[in-house]
């Protein structure tokens, strides 16, 4: 008796969610081609905190190993007021095992690279500078249209092309666009002081910042900022913009830090948008994962979390076997209460913010979504 054929599926978008799923699909013996429309295959940015739950999914990935080497793993958030007087901590459980620290973080091009080279590694053919001019598919499989001329026929279409996905607009043209929240974030990366080992984030009355060690010399800073506008801003005045937010704190260590913040501190200033896609994320073969169906704002450090854990389930649920509308729908179910969760969660969390609002009902949010991030996916 002949072998079933592999599954054929393709990867549209080659962000951190598609480049999961092409993994994952590889291991379970699908054939993977991922195309990913910048020919550079680049990720801006400066660092990214991880939790728990996303380095238990690293592991599954078979890149927590080259996190560790490149990134930095540590336990706990160190709280504190805005004059640098401890008020806490909160606890990070060793999602990823025993030996695993409960977070960490890493810079966002290097954590792009890590996932890159094991997507190429699974076998997945990876076609850059090439997007799609066309989707249409029938009950026996998908032909797609793609920027460099080929039409290709695949059992399985996958869209991970972010917050401003095409694939979406396709299938989904009556969908919600993304919507501004009200906040932006800065980030910026800075020498490390030997006095931050782990995550560590300051009460203001209007910012919150954070700090956040990515290798052994270097951290990110991290503060959110309540813009009600989201108007342009000049990239030369992002060192003075941020130096003027910090100067509402006293805590010496944050004021070290301000005077450091300059143009060499590759600054990144990104208003936050956010998304979520009411079911069904598929239709037909054709499915969506990550920031295309669930982006979310950074308040639980979550957004490349549940993009990546989107790729492994929906591997998972794939690789089963049987009807593909079963394992899509398998897929969907498992994925929406999480990814609601996170995503309506920060968002609340930025309305008490931006409100000067309940400290005890911010706290509460943070420890409920902790509690249900660290369960099983």
């Amino acid at each position: 008796m002949n072998p079933s054929p592999a599954l054929r599926a393709l990867v549209i978008g080659g962000g951190f969610a598609g480049r999961a799923a092409a993994s994952e699909l590889r291991k379970q013996g699908s054939d993977v081609e991922l195309i990913e429309i910048d020919p550079g295959w680049r990720s801006y940015g400066a660092g990214i905190s991880l939790g728990g739950a996303t380095l238990r999914a690293f592991r599954q990935l078979g890149v927590l190993q080259a996190f560790l080497e490149q990134g930095n793993g540590a336990d706990g958030v160190q709280l504190f007021l805005g004059n640098g007087q401890p008020i806490g901590a909160l606890p990070t459980p060793r999602l990823a095992g025993p030996d695993v620290p409960g977070g960490g973080a890493i810079m966002r091009p290097v954590l792009a690279r890590i996932l890159a080279d094991a997507t190429r590694a699974s076998g997945t053919r990876v076609s850059l500078g090439v997007g799609f001019k066309s989707i249409e598919q029938d009950a026996q499989g998908v032909s797609v249209r793609l920027s460099d001329g080929r039409v290709g026929r695949y059992d399985l279409v996958v869209g991970a092309d972010g917050l401003y996905s095409q694939v979406r607009r396709q299938l989904f043209p009556e969908a919600p666009a993304p919507r501004y929240t009200g906040q932006a974030v800065w980030r910026a990366v800075l020498p490390r002081p030997p006095e931050v080992q782990c995550a560590m984030m300051w009460m203001g009355p209007r910012t919150k910042p954070g700090v956040n060690p990515v290798s052994k010399t270097e951290m990110y800073m991290f503060m959110t900022e309540h813009r009600p506008v989201n108007g342009h801003v000049d990239p030369a005045d992002f060192p003075r913009l941020m130096r003027e937010l910090l100067g509402d704190f006293s805590a010496p260590l944050l004021q070290r830090l301000r005077e450091q913040i300059d143009e060499r501190s590759s600054i990144v200033f990104r208003p936050l948008e956010a998304l979520l896609l009411p079911q069904p994320w598929f239709r037909g073969r054709v499915v969506l994962i990550g920031d295309a169906v669930h982006a979310t704002t950074p308040h639980l450090a979550s957004g490349a979390c549940i993009g990546i854990e989107d790729g492994l389930v929906l591997a998972e649920c794939v690789g089963r076997g049987g009807p593909l509308e079963q394992a899509l729908q398998a897929f969907q179910q498992r994925r929406w209460e999480r990814c609601r969760m996170v995503v309506e969660n920060s968002l609340r969390l930025g309305e008490i913010e931006m409100a000067n609002g309940s400290k005890e009902e911010h706290a509460g949010i943070m420890r409920d979504s902790l509690m249900a991030l660290a369960q099983p996916i």
